[in-house]
């Protein structure tokens, strides 16, 4: 029995844009893709190999082991569980009893997430650059979408001619999902404070500010009361890339500096801008299209990772711009018409 993306998202524990996610890396690709929309398919056969791969990325396993894991026998996927594990820092279980005494103390009418505070230091840190500078007539274009929900928080910023949007899971989540708008830049002057905290919970109430809060230190951020663009429909929207590549992003980000307006030309091997740069990439489809150099290389700077993911439906349409190791956040950048 084959069940959609967002059905199979909840029978394995994961969210719909991390299956994507897991499909364009090769990890996961649906039993079925419907060649008129686009849409993705799964089989029940399937929930196994999700689930296994959801527990590995949960203790931060890394893509090329999980590759390996996930193919592996049950006795050689142990040993490559211990030897991570034996990597990393257990969370302490006085910080999980807090954290867990701190939830209940929690009105029932506020809605809270906690997130780990470097997961939402980096969210702010992805998010907030796209944002319009601050003035009268763009005060909505100039704040933060936070989209809260049980299973994935989504921080959404937009200036018409780039998007990016990351999503973060919580460790924690009580009460109704809801949205809030903030300032961008208050949201950035809290980022570095984020950064130090391990764990970090928002509270957000109808009509009141937004409270962030780690330990006994609380910041706050004013909230919005206005509508924001349906950023949603523009994705889903998206028709299917014709042309997908993966790239170095620091070469990428060279090749733009001191130019205002450059003209790609991408096929399967590689990147060109005629016949004066070349950068190997590996992918499918081909296509000529030009971009503001500032705008893409705002889009590469907030990404992570050495390599970009580059997802082009048409010379016309916005480009995805995706760090190739984190399906979690994703940028859109409206391409520029080149005459001739």
């Amino acid at each position: 029995m084959r069940v959609t993306i967002s059905e199979f998202a909840r029978l394995v524990g994961l969210a719909p844009s991390a299956l994507r996610f897991y499909d364009d890396c090769g990890l996961l690709p649906p039993a079925e893709v419907d060649a008129t929309n686009g849409y993705r398919y799964y089989d029940q056969s399937q929930r196994a190999r999700a689930r296994l791969l959801r527990d590995l990325r949960e203790i931060d396993l890394p893509l090329p082991e999980v590759r390996v894991a996930l193919d592996a026998d049950p006795s050689e996927v142990a040993e490559v569980v211990r030897a991570h594990l034996r990597t990393l820092e257990a969370r302490s279980a006085a910080t999980r009893t807090a954290a867990a005494n701190l939830l209940t103390q929690l009105l029932a009418e506020h809605t809270t997430a906690v997130l780990g505070g470097p997961e939402l230091a980096s969210a702010i840190r992805q998010v907030t650059p796209t944002a319009a500078v601050h003035s009268e007539d763009n005060l909505v274009l100039s704040c933060v979408l936070i989209e809260l929900g049980p299973d994935e928080l989504s921080f959404v910023a937009t200036d018409r001619y780039r998007m990016a949007v990351r999503t973060v899971r919580p460790v924690e989540f009580g009460g109704a999902s809801g949205q809030v708008l903030v300032p961008a830049d208050q949201l950035a002057a809290v980022s570095r404070w984020a950064a130090a905290g391990d764990i970090v919970r928002i509270e957000a109430r109808s009509g009141e500010r937004v409270r962030l809060a780690y330990g006994d230190e609380v910041r706050e951020l004013d909230t919005i009361d206005a509508e924001y663009p349906a950023y949603q429909a523009i994705l889903d929207n998206l028709t299917p890339p014709a042309c997908r590549v993966v790239v170095d992003r620091q070469a990428l980000l060279d090749v733009l500096a001191g130019r205002e307006v450059v003209a790609f030309d991408i096929d399967p091997d590689a990147v060109r801008i005629g016949d004066e740069v070349k950068l190997d990439a590996v992918g499918s489809g081909s296509v000529r299209i030009g971009f503001t150099a500032g705008l893409l290389a705002a889009a590469l700077e907030a990404s992570v990772g050495p390599d970009v993911l580059l997802e082009i439906c048409a010379s016309d349409r916005p480009a995805v711009v995706r760090s190739a190791d984190q399906g979690t956040f994703t940028t859109l950048v409206m391409p520029v018409r080149l005459d001739g």
